[in-house]
């Protein structure tokens, strides 16, 4: 008879320690991975909670008012039709402007009002959005009940963002500028209706901030054109 042959071992120490290590590897994911979505969820529990707290009830405030579509800015018309409000402007409030995206691709006034409710709001936080041709008309301009009734937004968030939410007008671009390019008509009527505003206001364009400039946030996104923006909005450009 031949000599008996032995099968190899299947649990060597090698073999044994390898998969301790990758079962510590693996807990060590998943514990980084929980504590990744639980600072995101925090973040974006403690970001609606802020806003809430600027926001505080007050009944009879809500409402909307779809503008058309500026054609042409440089007319009186025009500048009376994004700018009217029920008793004027109050210049002495309105010290800043902040720009801001939507996060997603469809948004009329009610959506993004009934969405901010659900967070706690008392309505719409911007006082305008401009659409992107899904619910609201590409390009469209429409101003919500908190810049017809000269009311604080409720939009900013970050160090100093009882400042902005008291004295910042926002400005809302239907659309998720982190995965997607705005529209050409969007940027033009945003460049357009900031410019109106700086003129009636009295600002420069080192008073219109990107809501990523005071927040930890993206908005209005990585795709937003930010240089370009400035150049159009800056004397000479």
């Amino acid at each position: 008879m031949g000599a008996r042959k032995h099968k190899p071992r299947a649990n060597t120490a090698a073999q044994r320690s390898g998969r301790r290590s990758a079962s510590r590897r693996s807990r060590t994911v998943a514990r980084r991975s929980r504590f990744v979505w639980g600072a995101l969820l925090a973040s974006m529990t403690l970001g609606a909670g802020l806003l809430v707290l600027a926001d505080p009830p007050k009944g009879g405030e809500h409402g909307f008012s779809g503008l058309a579509p500026l054609a042409d800015l440089g007319s009186t018309g025009s500048l009376e039709s994004v700018l009217w409000t029920e008793h004027g402007i109050d210049h002495s409030r309105w010290q800043a402007i902040v720009i801001h995206h939507s996060a997603s691709p469809y948004e009329t006034l009610e959506t993004l009002d009934r969405k901010h409710r659900q967070m706690g709001l008392r309505g719409l936080g911007h006082h305008f959005v401009i659409g992107r041709g899904d619910g609201l008309g590409d390009g469209q301009v429409a101003s919500g009940f908190r810049w017809i009734k000269q009311l604080p937004g409720a939009h900013a968030l970050g160090p100093q963002s009882d400042w902005y939410n008291q004295h910042a007008i926002s400005i809302c671009l239907v659309g998720d500028g982190d995965r997607h390019a705005f529209t050409s008509a969007q940027l033009a009527r945003l460049r357009q209706l900031v410019s109106a505003l700086e003129e009636e206001l009295g600002l420069d364009a080192s008073r219109v901030v990107l809501h990523s400039a005071i927040a930890p946030t993206t908005d209005p996104g990585w795709r937003f054109p930010e240089a370009w923006f400035y150049e159009q909005i800056t004397p000479g450009g």
